[in-house]
């Protein structure tokens, strides 16, 4: 009795055309890439902090000196595809950011921030459209509006 081999299945097809890291959306010739990062930030400082961050104590309620958290999980993804008219690619960049301040009432409140899409556009050949930044923006009201100089 002979037994037939099963042929190893190609589940990711790896596409090297656009760099590392983009493989082949099954059934398209499209290729796609996706990253990302996790970013978390704390500190610690007086209730006088200036973005106003509070801690209550559970034994009393009295105002202290607290910690100060913040997390932001960053989604990106890359498509590239060759047509008739050239290189077809997007790219889009999502932000989640999760943390603690006293926007609501309970002053130990740690809550989703914001969700902001910081980056998505299309490009064709040369020519980009969506949302991006450029050299004209990018570090306009970069620190804010400063009041107190200790900032920067």
């Amino acid at each position: 009795v002979v037994v037939a081999e099963p042929e190893p299945a190609e589940y990711v097809k790896i596409c090297d055309v656009y760099g590392a890291g983009y493989f082949y959306i099954p059934g398209t010739e499209t290729c796609l890439r996706v990253g990302g990062y996790v970013r978390y930030d704390i500190g610690g400082g007086d209730l006088g902090s200036f973005d106003g961050a509070k801690a209550a104590d559970h034994q009393d309620g009295d105002d202290h000196n607290t910690w100060l958290k913040n997390t932001r999980f960053t989604l990106k993804t890359w498509t590239g595809q060759e047509t008739e008219l050239g290189t077809l690619k997007t790219y889009t960049e999502t932000r989640f950011n999760f943390g603690d301040d006293n926007a609501f009432e309970d002053v130990n409140a740690a809550h989703n921030r914001d969700v902001s899409l910081n980056f998505a556009w299309i490009q064709l050949g040369g020519l980009r459209v969506g949302k991006d930044e450029s050299a004209f923006d990018t570090f306009v009201g970069y620190a804010g509006n400063v009041i107190q100089d200790t900032l920067v």
